[in-house]
């Protein structure tokens, strides 16, 4: 398979660059003996094994690994909206741990009844049914098993390239090649439309992307028996960020043809954007919405989903039904998570941080030619770099070449789509560790472009 295949996800693990960053950690014996040992006992996957260090700890936007390197994390796998290890959720997991850590399924308990009704309180009038999960692709499952209810019909539309979890039902409704290799049928009904993109639209203008929408709807109508649209509000991995006159279109296509909207915003809610819920930003409302990720804090695993209320008609079948479905710690990670970030006014310093990123992002744009295109919103950016500014052909090389480098000097980030930096820090970050992270980029992508 083609390496931009293999990256679409995020950077791959065998390259010539990654084992030559393997080399500058070789120093401490420790370090190769774990990687090693972790190589050995696990199954080897994309994205996954071997791995690029051994952490021993994390605090507020440092990951430290076990040779004391610290690396600020652009990364975090969307889990780390208020830092690593933080010590307000911290203390109220300890807490509850000493009260209830488990509730067998057939129990309520209060945390979790009390996170539903947070979440019901921050959502649009309407949108208050709620049901948890162990994380994103599992709350992925239990939307499409509504959808199939509510609708009596199994087919869905999704997009080219889209990531949604990473079991079966998730994997078909996502469109990345490199979680299908080699397992033969997948779930039925499932139709691919391009992703609503500006930089490498397929349309002859770069500033109108509803001919996405037309698109969207053409396959609605000639396919017929869909009953729902899964898309990401904000596309994660390489940052696309659609218009708000596309989401009206497609909120408008989905009213009229009777087709359910759900919205995954597993990687994206709770302060990314600068909103608590990227569909804010939009104007439209979902009918169910999918939540994870940050939603645990970095701490304890837990997912959601939210639904219209009128939707809440299948009390005879088990849509869920998880084990730790209703975790009470999850639920006190959650509100607490959810308390930190009102209490700390994130969403403003998101807002005011989204212009300084802005600003400095497309000054290195003015300065090197490697970069093609910015696009970001929040602290959710991507830096597309290419070969040639005309041809916008990828410099899926380079990028590589460029992380590994800001990972020499201390920041941590992924390549999506083989050639786009994705920034994602922690909203805690403060205005002098995020013009570091710029300096560091900037001096990468200096002493790469004079390579190439």
């Amino acid at each position: 398979m083609p390496d931009s295949e293999l990256t679409k996800e995020g950077d791959v693990n065998f390259t010539v660059h990654r084992q030559q960053w393997l080399k500058t950690i070789a120093d401490c014996d420790d370090t190769m003996q774990w990687l090693e040992k972790d190589a050995a006992m696990f199954i080897h996957q994309s994205l996954s094994t071997p791995c690029l260090d051994v952490l021993e700890s994390c605090e507020g936007i440092f990951i430290t690994d076990i040779s004391g390197r610290k690396f600020m994390d652009f990364h975090g796998n969307n889990v780390h909206q208020i830092g690593y290890c933080n010590p307000f959720v911290i203390e109220k997991v300890k807490q509850q741990m000493d009260k209830l850590p488990f509730s067998p399924r057939r129990y309520a308990n209060k945390p979790a009844v009390q996170l539903a009704e947070k979440l019901s309180a921050l959502l649009p009038a309407g949108l208050n049914k709620v049901l948890f999960a162990p994380g994103g692709t599992s709350a992925v499952g239990i939307a499409l098993k509504l959808a199939r209810f509510i609708t009596g019909k199994h087919k869905i539309i999704t997009l080219q390239d889209s990531f949604h979890g990473a079991s079966m039902d998730a994997i078909a409704a996502g469109g990345e090649a490199q979680f299908k290799i080699g397992l033969g049928p997948l779930m039925p009904g499932v139709y691919h439309i391009p992703q609503p993109v500006s930089y490498r639209t397929v349309f002859t203008t770069q500033s109108d992307d509803l001919g996405y929408a037309d698109i969207l709807e053409k396959m609605i109508i000639e396919n017929g028996e869909i009953g729902a649209v899964l898309i990401e509000t904000i596309r994660n991995t390489d940052v696309q960020i659609p218009s708000k006159a596309f989401w009206k279109r497609v909120e408008k296509i989905c009213h009229e043809h009777q087709v359910l909207l759900i919205l995954d915003e597993i990687p994206i809610a709770f302060g990314r954007t600068g909103k608590m819920f990227a569909f804010e930003h939009f104007g439209i409302e979902p009918d169910i919405l999918c939540l994870g990720k940050g939603l645990g804090a970095g701490i304890i695993p837990i997912a959601a989903i939210v639904a219209r209320n009128e939707f809440d008609i299948a009390a005879e079948i088990s849509l869920g039904h998880y084990t730790h479905e209703k975790s009470p710690l999850g639920a006190v990670a959650a509100l607490a998570m959810l308390e930190f970030i009102e209490r700390e006014n994130l969403l403003d310093k998101v807002k005011e941080d989204e212009i300084f990123m802005r600003e400095a992002l497309n000054h290195l744009k003015e300065k090197y030619p490697l970069i093609g295109d910015i696009r970001g919103i929040g602290l959710l950016w991507g830096i597309e770099l290419v070969k040639d500014r005309n041809t916008k052909e990828k410099a899926s090389e380079a990028a590589e070449k460029v992380m590994y480098e800001c990972l020499k000097q201390g920041l941590s980030f992924k390549v999506s789509q083989s050639n786009v930096l994705q920034l994602c820090p922690p909203l805690i970050i403060t205005r002098e560790q995020l013009q570091l992270a710029i300096s560091i980029l900037d001096k990468a992508i200096e002493k790469i472009s004079c390579t190439q």
